[in-house]
């Protein structure tokens, strides 16, 4: 593996868990993927399709997330907003989020 692949590779290591923390977190109000792709990108965070779909698909399997249709306004758009599970889930991250930038932040201002 050369080494732009294996920064490359750290990098998406550590965005995986940054990116689920922060669907989770846009997710009070539901909101349907094109919105969240949106919405991630004006924030800095910018996250394709391929990756945000199947992760909205595994954390809706997971139980953190309903999904419901909307068919009345022109265009069919799915909409996914927390469940119960899913803003306990999302309130332990954010918990583990804080410990952890701290802690990260002590190291690499050190």
């Amino acid at each position: 593996m050369g080494r732009e692949s294996f920064e490359a590779s750290l990098s998406m290591e550590m965005r995986r868990g940054t990116i689920v923390l922060c669907v989770l977190s846009l997710l009070d109000k539901p909101a349907y993927g094109y919105h969240l792709t949106a919405e991630l990108e004006k924030r800095g965070l910018p996250v394709e399709g391929n990756t945000l779909y199947p992760l909205l698909r595994r954390l809706s399997s997971q139980g953190l997330l309903d999904s419901s249709w909307d068919t009345d306004s022109g265009k069919p758009r799915k909409y996914y907003c927390l469940t119960d599970e899913g803003r306990r889930v999302r309130d332990a991250m954010r918990q583990e989020w804080q410990a952890m930038a701290e802690a990260v932040d002590a190291i690499l201002t050190r």
